[in-house]
């Protein structure tokens, strides 16, 4: 009975620090990515909150909700931290859609609209931050 409450005990310290589901050794995963088109602007994503195109908001297939990663052109060199807040792409070869402002963080450029890039997972926005969002969302 000590056992399981102490897990319990530890699993909510990890999400509540930010950490649970994404460890430091996580590994980066590399491909294309695109940019989400105007008329997303707005639209509720994944996690309830609005898509905002001048935000760090991004989009995973695989990364848990709430992560916060790097990504990094590798072209380019140019890196930005991003938001997983919503799922996709749905385009085979693609690994992140992000939002306007952060694609042009990178270096993708409407014209271009693709990079090959670097995804990096650092660490998890706690849980009740998430629900803190959606909560303003629909207010």
């Amino acid at each position: 009975m000590a056992a399981a409450t102490t897990r319990a005990v530890l699993l909510s310290m990890a999400v509540a620090s930010g950490l649970a589901g994404v460890g430091s050794d996580a590994a980066a995963e590399t491909g294309i990515a695109s940019f989400y088109a105007k008329r997303f602007a707005g639209r509720t994503m994944a996690d309830g909150t609005r898509m905002d195109p001048h935000g760090d908001n991004a989009a995973s297939r695989t990364l848990p909700l709430g992560t916060r990663a790097r990504v990094t052109n590798l072209q380019t060199g140019q890196s930005t931290l991003v938001t997983i807040r919503d799922r996709g792409p749905y385009v085979r070869g693609r690994i992140v859609d992000l939002s306007p402002a952060t694609a042009r963080q990178v270096g993708i450029t409407p014209r271009a609209g693709l990079a090959k890039v670097e995804v990096t997972p650092i660490d998890r926005v706690a849980a009740n931050a998430i629900d803190d969002t959606k909560a303003a969302a629909w207010n």
